[in-house]
């Protein structure tokens, strides 16, 4: 069917199959790379024999007024060979593209065989985000060619936008995740702490995993993970409402088991804040025992100074929120040899495998006998591949320091 233009065009001389080939092909994602590779492989398919892209540096890619920055080229596709003359690469000038126009001209970039060529600048709600280079042997570039390929750079800059500003939205939650994480409470100096956050990689936003100590009387400290359901800013907003309850409810020395009930009916009272995993341990280095309580989180493993793992048993109480309450409380003995791992799902479950299977996994680690609290955590670390994990991973390792004993 013909188009406006009663020849099978859009209203600016591009076909209509070239406009929908360009709408489903180009910013398929968030990688900015993948959308200029992209942006070339498309240009070259209906409008040129070789097509690249230059692609400003963040930060440098302020407005199409800016002084003309270096440009590294990203992505090309096509005969590359017709990219670059053979005395060696000529800089573009960003400064003839501020109107937004592509420039076409006829150039002997060889000395042998002319060359159409044509810039075309990636621009978008008045930012300039790099150049496209259009190359094709013979005839001039035609006025649909034209309007196609600026139409398709137009189109590749208006994702680019959308994914600096996807990236800036996650390097602010990701800041305030760390921020927030960064200073947890001092535990007594009895105890050896160690603590480490790794953010999922990819385009997903970080989430509402954290961790805390708070000091109690008599030398106990109480050590709490949790995890927000959800990711982005709400989630890590609703971790930090969760972690200044918890410290005002621990703060009045109950048992694990109560400290949690009373978080879960003060949250389900608010209403407003996402249900959230926890788990509490209160540690007593002057008895050896630890207090164990959960709500709805996986259970900690213990590791002994052979290095062997046993994943202690835990009863399974509903996540925070659900004002369903119904926790329970465990005790175990600790010895300045035992090391208690406590984390977050991201550290242990993986696609399509059975949570079981993975618990187990990690309690069948075995670490070096006799490493410190932050090295014995890193092992776990390297060994089940956390930094690859589809989820955040929170994680923390406490062990009882010995007694120093004076003659």
């Amino acid at each position: 069917m013909a188009g406006p233009g009663g020849d099978g065009t859009a209203g600016a001389g591009v076909p209509f199959g070239a406009m929908e080939d360009a709408v489903e092909s180009i910013g398929t994602t968030l990688d900015e790379p993948t959308t200029c590779e992209e942006l070339a492989a498309f240009v070259h398919r209906h409008f040129c024999d070789a097509a690249a892209v230059d692609l400003l540096p963040t930060d440098v890619a302020a407005d199409h007024h800016s002084p003309a920055p270096d440009l590294s080229r990203v992505a090309a596709a096509g005969d590359t060979r017709l990219l670059t003359p053979s005395d060696g690469p000529r800089p573009l000038s960003v400064r003839a593209l501020d109107e937004g126009h592509p420039i076409a001209a006829s150039i002997d970039l060889s000395g042998r065989i002319p060359r159409q060529v044509m810039t075309v600048p990636l621009l978008a709600h008045g930012r300039l985000y790099g150049v496209l280079l259009a190359v094709r042997r013979g005839a001039a570039f035609t006025d649909a060619a034209m309007s196609g390929t600026h139409y398709a750079a137009r189109l590749a800059a208006v994702h680019l936008g959308h994914s600096r500003r996807h990236n800036a939205v996650r390097t602010t939650v990701l800041d305030l995740q760390r921020a927030l994480l960064a200073e947890p409470g001092r535990p007594h100096p009895n105890l050896d702490l160690a603590t480490r956050y790794l953010p999922a990689g990819g385009s997903t936003l970080v989430g509402g995993d954290w961790f805390e100590t708070v000091r109690l009387h008599f030398g106990r400290t109480l050590l709490v993970v949790g995890d927000v359901m959800g990711h982005g800013l709400d989630a890590a907003v609703d971790m930090n409402a969760y972690r200044s309850m918890l410290r005002y409810v621990a703060s009045t020395d109950l048992p694990p088991h109560r400290v949690l009930r009373r978080l879960d009916a003060a949250v389900a009272e608010d209403g407003t804040r996402r249900p959230a995993t926890c788990l509490l341990v209160r540690v007593d280095p002057a008895r050896g025992t630890a207090a164990i309580a959960g709500a709805g989180h996986l259970p900690p493993v213990l590791f002994a100074g052979d290095g062997s793992g046993e994943l202690l048993p835990l009863p399974v109480g509903p996540p925070l929120g659900t004002g369903v309450g119904g926790y329970e409380q465990v005790t175990r003995e600790l010895s300045p040899d035992d090391t208690l791992v406590m984390f977050t799902d991201g550290l242990v479950e993986r696609r399509g495998e059975d949570i079981d299977e993975s618990l187990a996994r990690l309690a069948a680690l075995r670490l070096p006998p006799g490493a410190g609290v932050g090295e014995l955590l890193d092992e776990v670390l390297v060994k089940l591949d956390a930094r690859h994990a589809e989820d955040d991973v929170a994680v923390l390792a406490a062990r009882i320091r010995p007694r120093n004993h004076t003659a």
